[in-house]
């Protein structure tokens, strides 16, 4: 069973991969980061050709993550180029976000091993039924953003305060320093929101006398300092610039300066009644039911509770700077689920109960099988670049302007097929295009300043090759009529109650000779 659980986990967290290779904007800096780290290595002689250079974005990210990526990914790479299972740039990205997806996937496993030795084996069942049966977690585990990065340590100290027995009051010691050392690591390389969740479970953690105020202190600073040389020194070589500490950076140029809010702001209970029920869906009324029927639910939900009370006074506000506590809710709403299920069937009450369960994990999958499927059609960038490389891929001396909507909807670097670099064990059958990124061409630049061949752009008067749809909206096809004829409608017409539609979004055009 618990393998057939940690299968699933992972399963799930792949199926998201496969079903969208895909990347968007925000994924993009660790994405080409891992690029640049797998073709061209670390070496100073390199860097120069490194992809953020050109585009650095508003603000300095860590390497660490990108680099310990690349180095996982390097012999899987090589292991599945010699199986015939990797032979284009493609195939590279898509195995590199399966790295990412089976590193969080291993997190949560080690989560889904604490939850049935504190609270049970069927617990355990239910918090995996319900993060596989969610959206937004296992679709982004395998998408490299700063909190994707971050999700993997989080996780790995959440393990370590939870793994214990069903009523012991007190973790090992040497599993409390390894949670606030690795929570103190994450704030300090990978995103400093997380500052916000170690402070709660630390003053927790002091008051249940888990651990000493001196030695909290101690671990503070010993695994700060660390975490602060080396961030500093490998982004500071990176990046060409010293000193350079990039978490610090973005909380300077986020917080003390304010350009966050160059983004947007919401209001200061978005989190809770916005982002949250979005994350959790069917598992927030489950986690209120937990916490109301276990106390040690109770005491674990405390401190992400806090986390994002804190982090709402911030203006603004995205759903994956509080993507960290959504398992710790899971464990919770699986406490209520079970709660649910293990009522006497013999009786009305736990009749209702076990089908309201079902009810809401039948409800969670719907969601997410809607969701996943509008994402895929969400990245026309992607698509189209993949379509204008297979369709010119026997030609030479190809020069393809890639416009702005293109490049922020998945025409990563890995899609760039037919230009070097490559890895050693993969080729391409010409070599010699050009994929041009420029930004701010107008469209007579794009006629006579830059020698191109072909365009994917949103608009443009050259010969029309092709059309790539992308993701519009959901369109209800409810049938009308009184109730007689909405009877007579045939059961598969009703599998089609909610329609996607799409329209063209980007165009692949060519030159016209």
């Amino acid at each position: 069973m618990s393998f057939a659980m940690d299968l699933l986990l992972l399963a799930t967290s792949w199926a998201h991969v496969l079903l969208a290779p895909y990347t968007k904007v925000e994924e993009s800096f660790n994405l080409h980061a891992t690029h640049d780290v797998l073709m061209y290595g670390v070496g100073g002689n390199n860097l120069h050709k490194f992809d953020h250079n050109t585009f650095s974005g508003a603000v300095p990210r860590t390497f660490i993550g990108s680099i310990l990526l690349a180095w996982l990914t390097s012999p899987v790479a090589y292991v599945a180029s010699q199986w015939g299972l990797l032979s284009t740039k493609l195939d590279l990205q898509i195995a590199v976000r399966l790295v990412l997806a089976t590193l969080n996937a291993t997190g949560l496993m080690l989560i889904r091993r604490a939850v049935c030795r504190r609270f049970g084996r069927p617990t355990g069942l239910m918090y995996v039924l319900l993060i596989c049966s969610q959206f937004h977690l296992p679709f982004w585990m395998g998408r490299t953003l700063p909190n994707m990065f971050a999700l993997f340590p989080v996780n790995l100290a959440f393990y370590a305060l939870y793994d214990r027995a069903p009523h012991s009051q007190y973790p090992a010691r040497r599993s409390v320093d390894v949670a606030f050392a690795l929570l103190t690591f994450t704030a300090v390389v990978f995103r400093s929101e997380v500052v916000l969740l170690l402070a709660p479970l630390a003053i927790q953690a002091l008051l249940l006398r888990h651990i000493s105020f001196m030695r909290l202190i101690r671990i503070g600073v010993l695994s700060g300092v660390l975490s602060i040389v080396s961030t500093v020194t490998i982004d500071s070589y990176m990046w060409n610039q010293w000193p350079l500490w990039p978490e610090m950076y973005g909380i300077y140029f986020n917080v003390y300066q304010g350009k966050s809010s160059d983004w947007g702001t919401s209001p200061v209970h978005a989190y809770f009644l916005s982002h949250l029920p979005k994350l959790l869906l069917g598992s927030l009324p489950l986690a209120v039911l937990g916490a109301i029927s276990d106390k040690r639910v109770r005491a674990l939900m405390l401190p992400p509770v806090l986390f994002i009370a804190l982090i709402s006074c911030l203006g603004h506000k995205e759903w994956r700077f509080i993507i960290y506590v959504v398992p710790l809710f899971n464990i919770a709403a699986a406490r209520g689920a079970w709660w649910m299920v293990s009522r006497r069937k013999g009786g009305l009450f736990g009749r209702i109960m076990f089908l309201a369960a079902m009810g809401i994990l039948a409800l969670n999958c719907a969601i997410t099988i809607v969701s996943t499927r509008a994402s895929m059609a969400n990245y026309p960038g992607g698509s189209a670049l993949s379509t204008f490389n297979d369709q010119y891929a026997d030609q030479h001396a190809v020069q393809v302007h890639i416009s702005n909507l293109a490049a922020q909807t998945g025409a990563s670097l890995f899609l760039h097929s037919h230009s070097p670099p490559y890895i050693p064990s993969m080729t391409a059958a010409t070599n010699d295009w050009v994929y041009n990124k420029t930004e701010n061409l107008s469209p007579r630049d794009l006629t006579t300043s830059i020698p191109l061949t072909h365009l994917i752009s949103e608009t443009g008067r050259w010969k029309l090759v092709d059309s790539v749809q992308g993701f519009s909206r959901w369109k209800w096809n409810i049938p009308r009529g009184g109730i007689a004829k909405v009877l007579e409608v045939p059961l598969h017409q009703w599998l089609n109650v909610l329609e996607m539609e799409t329209n063209d979004q980007l165009y692949i055009l060519e030159r016209v000779k």
